[in-house]
């Protein structure tokens, strides 16, 4: 994959438009919260997407 970011949006509606770009896009919800309180960082793109390197599974919310 050439991507050197994980690429986040803010609204579920946002990351579907998004992922409909690529076929049947499948939303994972991410507890970036708990990610920056624990030190990740994040950076906001010109167009408004969120920016990290990882994300470990340890933030995926479990249904």
């Amino acid at each position: 994959m050439s991507r050197l970011y994980v690429h986040l949006s803010g609204e579920i509606e946002t990351a579907v438009k998004v992922g409909e770009r690529h076929g049947k896009p499948v939303v994972l919800k991410i507890h970036s919260g708990k990610m920056h309180k624990d030190g990740c960082k994040f950076y906001r793109s010109e167009n408004g997407v969120w920016l990290t390197k990882k994300v470990d599974c340890k933030y995926f919310e479990k249904n």
